[in-house]
């Protein structure tokens, strides 16, 4: 059966709490999570660390993943690799993110992070799928 992550479950993980990381939507392989722009996450020139756009998508990655993995399964970050497009200073953040394809034990999966609906970065990346023992 594919794990849950309820919409309003945050980051499902501490440091996504801790950035202000909330998924809106986690279902058969696909994940939307939400940012607000706060100050205390800019870097010196007053713009959105890069860090933040990269945890968001590699989050967003995970939920989409684990939409549809089994109970015994869990996954873990290969590599991701990302283009900013712009820089961000203020507002509301949406990663959209989606599965491009799955194996037993790799998946490969796109985030479109977008700042009031316009394109900001756009990130691809590998994830390995293990058993738990």
């Amino acid at each position: 059966m594919p794990k849950k992550i309820p919409p309003g479950s945050g980051g499902f993980n501490p440091f996504g709490d801790l950035i202000g990381l909330d998924f809106v939507r986690c279902e058969d392989g696909h994940s939307q999570c939400v940012l607000e722009v706060d100050e205390r996450l800019l870097n010196p020139h007053r713009v959105l660390h890069g860090g933040v756009i990269y945890s968001m998508a590699d989050t967003g990655m995970g939920g989409a993943l684990y939409s549809c993995m089994e109970d015994d399964e869990l996954c873990a970050t290969i590599e991701i690799q990302i283009i900013y497009l712009k820089a961000v200073a203020s507002g509301r953040l949406t990663c959209d993110t989606r599965i491009l394809h799955r194996s037993k034990r790799i998946a490969t999966l796109e985030s479109e992070i977008a700042n009031d609906g316009r394109l900001v970065a756009k990130a691809t990346g590998t994830f390995s799928i293990f058993r738990v023992k």
